[in-house]
């Protein structure tokens, strides 16, 4: 256990430092913009490309592991659906909750985490459930903040336009560039493959860096602007679902899919549930804040669960791959 916190911990001290940064002014909250830009436009989709195209085409079409995880997490959805209803949030605060819940922090924290401690072996399993988190679980969790009792096109309308901002970021884009790459087993020119190379590798530390800087900001601007704290209804549980009904859920699916035939790799299945104990995923407080829900209630979960994270996630490596 101390020799996977010595490589774990690392990460997580990352995190603080731009937690740290942004909370003493060291950081103006302006360079948040420029950090976010400069990650989710340029350094992670150069990292999920080359890893994308160096890995073998079959592990990134891995069909049953795509199904039985977006299976698992559609079940996670409602869950955390039927539990924030019985405690009487709105759609909003409900969908988002849902997604805090069920989007674990894969690009920002989760790629770079599991591609240190397990290798390129991991790389499949971490592009197929980035694509689907993003293109379906997130597309649907915003169309359901949009439900409103006298507003029936709400849904519709929103799935529309979560699925145009989904067209407009790099990451699923990069992925398939990366899956035609593997297929065609095609090589960028050598000067191009330098330059993916050296912005892929200043992903991690970058997009570390940004999360702290990202979870500082929403604590610090609830007190600017003199929000109301943030409603306490259904934090606990939505951060019991993230951090242990997640990779539960996770691991009782690909057994029962096993049982049925699907026949999945357990070191693949190993992964997957490690990418499901991950803590919440940071951009949701940026979707909470354009759609108008409770950011500081969205936030403190993804707080919350980072720090937690800390020594939960450790031990889940510990029993999944002790090695």
């Amino acid at each position: 256990m101390l020799s996977i916190l010595t490589v774990t911990s690392p990460f997580f001290l990352l995190v603080l430092a731009g937690y740290v940064a942004i909370r003493t002014t060291l950081l103006p909250l302006s360079a948040i913009t420029g950090l976010n830009i400069f990650v989710l436009y340029f350094a992670l989709p150069c990292m999920l490309f080359r890893y994308g195209s160096n890995t073998p085409i079959e592990q990134l079409l891995n069909l049953p592991l795509a199904a039985v995880y977006l299976l698992c997490s559609l079940l996670l959805v409602a869950i955390a659906i039927v539990i924030s209803r019985r405690q009487r949030l709105d759609w909003n605060n409900t969908a988002l909750g849902a997604l805090v819940a069920t989007f674990p922090n894969t690009g920002y924290m989760g790629a770079p985490l599991l591609l240190t401690i397990i290798g390129a072996s991991a790389a499949g399993p971490v592009i197929v459930t980035i694509f689907i988190d993003i293109v379906i679980i997130s597309s649907l969790c915003v169309g359901l903040s949009r439900i409103t009792p006298d507003n029936d096109q709400a849904f519709s309308a929103s799935i529309q336009q979560s699925f145009k901002g989904m067209v407009s970021n790099p990451m699923p884009w990069a992925i398939c560039l990366g899956v035609l790459a593997s297929g065609l087993d095609a090589q960028l020119p050598a000067i191009f493959e330098s330059t993916v190379g050296l912005l892929g590798n200043a992903a991690s530390p970058t997009a570390l860096f940004t999360i702290g800087a990202v979870l500082a900001r929403s604590a610090m601007q609830s007190k600017i602007d003199g929000q109301a704290p943030p409603i306490e209804t259904a934090i606990y549980s939505i951060v019991a679902i993230k951090l242990l009904a997640h990779p539960a859920i996770i691991a009782l699916g690909f057994a029962i899919a096993n049982e049925l035939g699907a026949g999945i790799d357990p070191a693949t299945i190993a992964i997957v549930v490690l990418l499901g104990a991950l803590p919440s995923a940071s951009n949701v407080t940026l979707l909470a804040e354009r759609f108008g829900a409770d950011a500081g209630r969205i936030a403190k979960i993804v707080l919350i669960t980072t720090t937690l994270a800390f020594f939960s996630f450790p031990a889940f490596v510990s029993v999944l791959h002790p090695s």
